[in-house]
């Protein structure tokens, strides 16, 4: 599988990141497990699928269709520079900005691939371990379905963004098993989930939206295994580690609400980068999108301990405090549900059976949804 349609050469954009080193972590206690990580383990083993069988890839995406990715979504709407374009040049910055979108995604996927594995060698604790390689063989599959959906649908992929960047060496490069969790599982999936559920509540177009809910369904564990580990771990920290992780949170935030300017699409696309990246940083629909992205983070790193005051008052400044009250479980068992529901809906099409059961569906995927999003 080659993303060979890059809006920048390959060989330009590769990426190695040199002597990352970490400590191996043998355990020889197979019989100590907490029952929550087991739990997990089990339900993380049964929902494994294949993508390949699961999601209809006979649909087609058509970059124009305004029905799946009307005007409004592109973050440079209503702009100066926007109001000039022709009716082919919108939709031919529509079609790279919606490549730029999922190609973050691909390359998020990949990170988490790597963070995965990673997890599996360094965490000490047995039931740890076994969790972590059912994640990995979940973002492997991420990383395949993305990359089809880019490759064979939407037929052009972006490099990653610096801001992502950034933070997965940060993530990546650090020898303690607990800032793998921290950068990727409560950081980086958290925004990625929320951006996730925008798409697939938000689309008209059934094979993105089949997409996000299936990988939601997988995600949303993910976030759960980040929480339940580093809560027991970070119980007992000095005042010197929270305050040193707290720092790590802060930045990462700002990080991964910045990364979300798409300075690189407008460059390429030859308009002016330094006045769209200051309208979509001000744009009122651009501003509330990236606080939404913050919904599931939140109330996660207030979960595991790490509330100090540097932290609040950095979501203060980025206007997300309010989500800390948000309740993960209840968003998780939504995001299952609606992948279920969206799956038998689906399938209830396929078959030719839209009459009698697409109503009643529709109408429980909806409610579904409404609760998820409220």
């Amino acid at each position: 599988m080659s993303t060979h349609r890059y809006a920048v050469p390959v060989d330009v954009t590769g990426w190695h990141i040199p002597g990352v080193e970490s400590d191996v972590a043998f355990t020889w206690d197979y019989d100590n497990g907490r029952k929550r990580m087991l739990n997990l383990y089990e339900k993380g083993k049964e929902k494994q699928w294949n993508t390949t069988v699961r999601i209809d890839w006979s649909h087609d995406i058509d970059p124009a269709d305004q029905a799946a990715a009307p005007d409004e979504i592109i973050p440079i709407f209503g702009s100066p520079t926007w109001e000039k374009l022709s009716r082919e040049e919108k939709d031919r910055t529509r079609h790279h900005y919606l490549a730029w979108v999922n190609s973050q995604f691909l390359h998020g996927e990949q990170g988490a691939l790597v963070c995965a594995a990673k997890i599996v060698e360094t965490v000490p604790d047995i039931d740890s371990k076994f969790y972590a390689a059912t994640q990995v063989m979940d973002e492997a599959r991420h990383v395949e379905t993305y990359g089809r959906f880019i490759n064979e649908k939407i037929d052009l992929c972006y490099p990653i963004n610096g801001s992502l960047a950034q933070l997965l060496e940060q993530t990546i490069t650090d020898s303690r098993w607990d800032y793998t969790y921290l950068g990727m599982q409560v950081l980086i999936e958290g925004v990625a989930l929320a951006a996730f559920s925008m798409i697939r509540d938000f689309t008209g177009d059934p094979l993105a939206k089949s997409i996000n809910a299936y990988v939601m369904q997988d995600e949303a564990r993910h976030i759960a295994f980040g929480r339940l580990a580093l809560k027991d771990a970070y119980a007992d920290l000095t005042e010197a580690e929270r305050a040193e992780r707290e720092e790590f949170v802060v930045e990462g935030s700002y990080l991964l609400r910045d990364r979300f300017l798409a300075r690189e699409v407008w460059e390429n696309l030859g308009y002016d980068a330094d006045e769209l990246t200051a309208w979509v940083d001000k744009h009122q629909m651009m501003t509330e999108f990236r606080k939404a992205l913050f919904s599931r983070v939140v109330p996660t790193v207030k979960d595991i301990g790490l509330w100090g005051d540097k932290v609040q008052a950095a979501y203060e400044d980025m206007g997300v405090l309010g989500f800390q009250d948000n309740d993960l479980d209840m968003l998780s068992q939504a995001d299952e549900d609606i992948a279920e529901e969206l799956e038998k809906m689906l399938a209830a099409q396929a078959a030719g059976d839209e009459a009698s059961d697409n109503g009643s569906r529709g109408a429980a995927l909806a409610q579904t949804m409404a609760h998820a999003t409220d």
